[in-house]
């Protein structure tokens, strides 16, 4: 009978028990999650998109650079002269083009008049001298030949003035518009050859594509330099991210978007604002650089967890440590992750601590 009883109470606290592990199931789960990474900075390879001696290196190792800011250059001396030679014919062009759409002057206009009413006037006067001497003929005073002669003066004189007069009109007229459209397209291939130049110079002259920091110096001044050179390594200081491997378990849990902490050895009382910023749609093995043991056979998707602010003292590489709130709501596309409203939250600092 004792025995029964003594049964029957372990089976009640057994099941007392498990109702209160049920009941407070919630309170056993995690609220936040850790991940080891390293900071991840992209490069750039930076070359001419011309082929040169370089004449000048601008940067050394270390510098801190901004975008369009100058590195290097190259000998420029004879695109400068090709340049010059370029611009003044396309000057000249210019000048021809604007002769053409001015037209014909008043003085050219009233000089082919006059040369008109000249022809004009020859016209009357052979005209004249044919009839007179006709008329000589008809009485026997002159041979026909001299009549020949003056008919032939005025069949002249009447061609020179139909010459002179059409000669008038097309001066009056001006230059002919298919004579216009090819001075244009004459000034344009020039303008073209100058702008060229313009572009063959300014190449010439290697800029920073975006902030950040000159990791190598490749070539130095005197070397020549090509397309297929790099003259400098550039580490982008913007975006600044920390790889790391979230489980697939907590894969649900952790949005895009999601505020985040990170912390380094180098300064372990510094807390970094940061946010989720990508995961993988792809799962993978746990990568061996991730020394957790009880997960090293399970599958993780590699995310991005970018920091807000650092650059100046995260480097390429750092280990880092991530601090994850877990179960975040969703952030709305329009919001700044980096905005005040993004700061680590004091839960997620004690967290993280």
């Amino acid at each position: 009978m004792n025995k029964k009883l003594i049964l029957s109470a372990a089976a009640v606290v057994v099941v007392a028990a498990a109702g209160y592990a049920w009941l407070h199931r919630d309170d056993a789960a995690p609220k936040a999650i850790t991940l080891n990474g390293n900071v991840d900075i992209r490069q750039v390879e930076l070359a001419f998109n011309a082929s040169g001696r370089i004449s000048g290196i601008e940067v050394r190792e270390g510098d801190r650079v901004s975008a369009g800011q100058l590195l290097a250059r190259i000998d420029s001396e004879r695109l400068r002269l090709s340049l010059q030679q370029a611009e003044a014919q396309a000057a000249a062009q210019q000048q021809v083009l604007a002769r053409n759409e001015a037209g014909s002057r008043p003085e050219e206009i009233r000089q082919a008049r006059a040369q008109r009413d000249a022809a004009r006037a020859s016209v009357q006067d052979a005209e004249q001298v044919y009839q007179r001497q006709l008329g000589l003929a008809e009485r026997g005073f002159i041979s026909q030949l001299q009549v020949d002669n003056s008919r032939y003066a005025l069949d002249k004189a009447r061609a020179q003035f139909l010459a002179a007069e059409e000669t008038a009109r097309l001066v009056e007229l001006g230059p002919r518009k298919e004579d216009i459209a090819g001075a244009r397209a004459t000034l344009a291939a020039a303008e073209a050859a100058v702008a060229q130049l313009r572009r063959d110079i300014a190449e010439t002259e290697l800029r920073a594509p975006s902030a950040g920091v000159i990791d190598k110096r490749i070539l130095e001044s005197g070397d020549m330099a090509s397309p297929q050179k790099p003259v400098f390594t550039l580490a982008l200081t913007e975006p600044l991210w920390v790889r790391v491997w979230l489980p697939e378990t907590q894969l649900g849990r952790v949005p895009v978007g999601a505020s985040a902490s990170v912390h380094t050895d180098s300064h372990p009382q510094k807390t970094y604002r940061a946010w989720v910023g990508y995961v993988s749609p792809a799962a993978e093995f746990t990568p061996k650089s991730v020394e957790t043991a009880d997960i090293r056979s399970s599958l993780v998707y590699q995310t991005r967890v970018y920091v807000c602010a650092g650059a100046d003292e995260l480097r390429q590489g750092m280990p880092a440590t991530v601090t994850i709130s877990l179960d975040q709501a969703a952030r709305s596309p329009e919001a700044s992750p980096c905005a005040d409203g993004a700061a680590v939250r004091p839960a997620e600092k004690a967290a993280a601590g």
